[in-house]
């Protein structure tokens, strides 16, 4: 004869009438990594281009050589170059793992030469007649005084390669109820040069997230 145990019985109650909240996101909300692994806010990860032979990870670099600071956010040109790695900080900062959709600063791990934040943001060139985006962006704070630093991610495709984790990166921030805001998707714009600057054109550059090895301990 099996009897059942009250107090295992009880817990089992518990959990099912009150399910551990957490930080807990459903699956399909998620982003994911090239290992297929949730991104996790705070973490190192490499921005790959999914296509290849059509340059590296994402990095910095001058728009030009008489305009340096702010840095831009920019293309390896060579595909065996990673880049920088990034840290995404989700607009709700008790958010452990990177979902859709939602608000989010990104940066890169790494100081910069122009002293400024390596925060992202989108800014407007009215010579070119273009929006780029650069370093130099606000952390935090989601508001009007932001609202250029926001971003986030959409998965890229809902058909045959849905399980590739194939992202883009879009900006239509949601931080300010009030602000006018023109939505786009980020993607490359090949310079006179050849160096390929990152800004919000009609053909989004699609990415994928390559976790970056852990710093070694110095001894």
């Amino acid at each position: 004869m099996i009897t059942s145990h009250p107090i295992i019985s009880a817990i089992t109650f518990l959990l099912i009438l009150f399910p551990p909240c957490g930080n807990a996101v459903p699956a399909d909300n998620a982003v994911f990594d090239t290992k297929g692994r949730p991104l996790r806010a705070k973490s190192r990860y490499y921005i790959l281009p999914v296509a290849q032979g059509q340059g590296g990870g994402l990095t910095m670099s001058p728009k030009n050589r008489t305009t340096f600071c702010p840095l831009h956010v920019a293309q390896e040109d060579q595909e065996i170059y990673p880049g920088l790695p990034v840290w995404f900080l989700p607009k709700d900062s008790s958010q452990r793992v990177v979902t859709l959709s939602s608000d989010l600063n990104i940066l890169f791990n790494t100081v910069n030469i122009c002293l400024q934040s390596a925060g992202w943001q989108l800014i407007v060139d009215h010579t070119m007649r273009r929006k780029y985006v650069t370093t130099g962006g606000a952390i935090g704070n989601p508001g009007e005084e932001t609202i250029s630093s926001w971003f986030s991610i959409e998965k890229a495709g809902r058909g045959v390669n849905i399980d590739d984790y194939h992202y883009m990166i879009v900006y239509c921030p949601n931080v300010c109820q009030f602000c006018m805001v023109m939505c786009g998707h980020v993607g490359v714009f090949v310079q006179e040069d050849g160096s390929r600057l990152l800004g919000l054109t009609d053909r989004p550059l699609h990415v994928m997230f390559k976790k970056a090895r852990s710093r070694s301990k110095s001894s």
